[in-house]
């Protein structure tokens, strides 16, 4: 997390929704010394709140890996039983609420009349574009989605989704603000249901629940399949790199030999997306400008050391 402290006349944050994912952000944001304004209409979820951060925080300074102090990240956390209180001063809005589309369009209604013209108003939603709740607001222009990884203090990955009514500076200051807090975001070039993190995500589980379907594996041969394997592999290289430093050659090479066995089994699950060569083209010169072939061995070596300290990691305790 980002250990910079903004200035003391910084407005705050604010965060509608304090479950779990509403909770994760006021640690993140509170952590890196933010103060953070938060409602939720349940006055169960407001009294649970700080314990959940405290209860995170805990556990991440049991890693090493919490920044601040307990205390210093309570004093920045403010709970309110008033929308328009919390929201009103802030500079950025993150809207944690439940997937539902009515719910979120009445949310972003009262944030847009309560909230300072400037503000970014950012939904936490999960596949619902923010053209589907805040086209016709007249503020529509400060509004997109801010789709983290769960929780954000530990995957910094985070998709910000703008409609084509976004401002791209609204996107601009969105991506300024939740990069001084230690995030990492992606900015998605189109609205599409469900965002990039959660179609790949989706992608898995269909074939997986039909695999289990099927009868091929077993629910706990598929996790260990993705833990042991996959999902090992991706914690320090992503699909496109992953093949690419598992061919000689490149992903070009890659695709050549093993694309007609990909698009068997998607032709199988009834989807027919196949490598065209001109698709192939793009995503192989896109590797490139990454890491010529030149560097390819050492990227490889990097790789699997990468993979070394990870099992390493595994074998200590808590690991």
């Amino acid at each position: 997390m980002s250990t910079s402290t903004p200035p003391e006349e910084a407005r705050p944050v604010a965060i509608v929704g304090a479950g779990s994912i509403g909770a994760a952000f006021a640690l993140l944001f509170a952590s890196a010394g933010r103060r953070v304004h938060v409602f939720d209409p349940s006055s169960q979820q407001r009294d649970a709140l700080l314990d959940q951060v405290t209860a995170s925080w805990r556990d991440l300074d049991s890693f090493q890996l919490a920044q601040s102090t307990e205390a210093a990240v309570r004093e920045r956390i403010h709970i309110f039983d008033s929308l328009q209180h919390a929201a009103a001063p802030a500079e950025y809005v993150q809207e944690c609420a439940p997937e539902q589309l009515q719910l979120k369009r009445e949310i972003f209604a009262e944030l847009d009349a309560c909230t300072h013209p400037d503000a970014v108003l950012a939904s936490a939603s999960s596949a619902l574009p923010v053209s589907r709740f805040a086209q016709d607001l007249p503020g529509a222009r400060r509004c997109l989605v801010a789709h983290p990884g769960n929780p954000p203090f530990l995957l910094r990955v985070i998709e910000l989704v703008p409609a084509a009514f976004t401002d791209p500076d609204v996107t601009q200051r969105a991506a300024r603000l939740l990069s001084s807090v230690g995030l990492s975001p992606i900015t998605v070039r189109k609205e599409i249901a469900g965002f990039v993190f959660n179609r790949l995500q989706g992608a898995v589980l269909r074939e997986a629940y039909c695999l289990v379907r099927d009868g091929v594996a077993s629910v706990e041969e598929i996790d260990r399949i993705v833990r042991d394997g996959l999902g090992l592999r991706w914690s320090v290289v992503g699909p496109f790199e992953t093949v690419d430093l598992n061919t000689r050659g490149g992903i070009a090479s890659h695709a050549l030999k093993l694309g007609p066995a990909y698009a068997a089994m998607g032709a199988e699950r009834g989807q027919h997306d196949p490598w065209t060569p001109e698709l192939v083209s793009n995503v192989e010169q896109q590797r490139r400008a990454q890491l010529s072939l030149e560097q390819w061995q050492d990227r490889v070596r990097w790789r699997d050391r990468a993979l070394m300290a990870a099992l390493a990691a595994r074998r200590r305790p808590g690991g």
